[in-house]
């Protein structure tokens, strides 16, 4: 760039000729300046107190103060809330796991009541501090993941209980029968002879209803030579009962039926000698006392005995 001086005072015209660094050096003793100028007002301003800047000064801490405030409060009270809520929380899942052991038969233990020596004077609250208030939280957030644990394990076994009832075979399959020949070894009532009764009858008018004991799978509804009309109930994991001498079969194979439906009909088909129901159960093939199961049940007592 150049500037031409034209003066009346100068005999020709003057060309000056301007180059980026002088550009340059302008701005940055410009800079340099300002810099100056602004260090020196603020080491007049500390060194003499000008109230003005010690204002500023001042209002710029308490401002800076003000939101350090602000913020632990928030933080504290958020903190206090949060807290509030787990302890809150660890009574409702107390609470919740005492229902859940009655239910599933599991008591828990009653821990001993230890002796306290004697105290007394003001109440005199004393806040915790942002780090009590972490442990404390850190402390309940634990708390509630064990008791979350143990509620998940309680309803595993209620779960585990309620699917055991429903398949244990603990329903009369005769209702307002008499009780007959009990489990174990008697004296067959058609050869004579010492002989094993691997179940119980159930003696009742041909006809009476004969209902499932339990939950299960029908795996066998047919006629067999000795047992005469007959249903096996698969109830799982290796437990079966029998049903025998029917007069009718009202299930067929394959078919699933709950504890307390109608499976057929007391009758004398069969080696038979009269109407009776004839009732075995059975685990992984070994006959088992039927009336041991059925006495967990609530229709035990009103089997009638002659």
């Amino acid at each position: 760039m150049q500037i031409i001086l034209v003066s009346r005072h100068l005999k020709a015209a003057r060309t000056i000729t301007i180059m980026p660094r002088h550009v340059l050096m302008v701005f940055a003793a410009f800079f340099i300046l300002v810099l100056s100028s602004s260090a020196l007002i603020s080491w007049l301003s500390v060194h003499f107190r000008l109230p003005i800047v010690e204002n500023l000064m001042l209002s710029l801490q308490q401002q800076e103060s003000r939101k350090v405030h602000d913020y632990l409060s928030n933080n504290l009270q958020l903190m206090a809330t949060r807290l509030g809520e787990l302890q809150a929380k660890v009574l409702q899942l107390d609470s919740l796991g005492e229902r859940l052991s009655g239910l599933a038969g599991d008591k828990p233990p009653t821990p001993a009541a230890k002796a306290k020596d004697a105290q007394g004077g003001p109440f005199l609250p004393a806040p915790l501090s942002t780090e009590a208030l972490q442990q404390e939280i850190n402390r309940l957030a634990a708390v509630v993941e064990t008791k979350t644990d143990e509620l998940s394990f309680l309803e595993a076994r209620l779960l585990e209980k309620r699917v055991k009832d429903r398949l244990l075979p603990t329903t009369l399959p005769v209702k307002d029968a008499f009780f007959g020949s009990p489990f174990g070894y008697r004296q067959d009532p058609i050869a004579g002879l010492r002989a094993m009764h691997e179940g119980i009858d159930f003696i009742a008018p041909p006809g009476t209803p004969i209902v499932a004991a339990a939950d299960g799978v029908i795996v066998s509804a047919e006629y067999h030579p000795e047992f005469g009309n007959m249903v096996d109930i698969d109830h799982g994991a290796g437990l079966t009962s029998r049903y025998a001498h029917m007069s009718r079969l009202d299930v067929e194979t394959g078919r699933m039926v709950k504890g307390g439906e109608r499976i057929g009909a007391l009758g004398n088909t069969g080696r038979s000698t009269g109407p009776h129901l004839h009732f075995e159960v059975r685990m992984l093939g070994v006959a088992q006392n039927p009336a041991l199961f059925l006495k967990q049940g609530q229709e035990f007592a009103q089997i009638k005995h002659r």
